[in-house]
């Protein structure tokens, strides 16, 4: 059976040698970007028509500024799904985040199928509110064991905060 000291100087000796999550963050990455992709197929032919007619607030932003928020939101979380992936192998709290982050991906995917798919912003909202809880079980899930990545995530969780505001009042404004 390993001892501490020898499991620590393992865990530091496949961090500091960057070989051991290269392959999977680039993985969860690619993965994270297909499903942008794809929702972002979905959303596209939806704009000029459906989402265009409907009434928004004012704070809504441009049109354009969805996809690059979303496409460095994506890589984001592929690192740090991949980073928890590495860490998996042995810290119990690193496989917790990891299974939260691919129902993340899952309920992110979910939610442009039921606003723009279904042209239902109700059931959107409560998608994203399920993001929200989420995405914060997350970050407490990655700050137990790597603060980086904790930190990249904050900038996701103001988005998604964002958006379920934007998301709600869309929703108020049209029912």
């Amino acid at each position: 059976m390993e001892t501490e000291l020898e499991r620590l100087a393992r865990e530091r000796k496949e961090r500091c040698s960057g070989r051991g999550w290269s392959w999977r963050v680039f993985g969860l990455s690619l993965l994270c970007v297909a499903v942008g992709a794809v929702s972002g197929e979905l959303t596209r032919s939806e704009i000029p028509g459906w989402y265009a007619g409907l009434a928004k607030p004012s704070f809504n932003p441009p049109n354009w500024l969805f996809g690059p928020v979303w496409g460095t939101l994506y890589l984001l979380m592929g690192f740090s799904a991949g980073r928890a992936w590495d860490a998996a192998r042995s810290r119990p709290e690193a496989r917790s985040a990891l299974r939260t982050f691919f129902v993340i991906l899952l309920v992110n995917a979910l939610w442009s199928l039921l606003f723009f798919g279904l042209h239902r912003p109700d059931l959107a909202l409560i998608d994203i509110f399920a993001y929200v809880v989420l995405l914060v079980v997350w970050l407490r899930q990655l700050r137990a064991f790597d603060k980086m990545d904790y930190l990249f995530q904050l900038p996701h969780l103001a988005w998604v905060s964002f958006a379920t505001v934007l998301n709600a009042s869309i929703w108020w404004l049209n029912k």
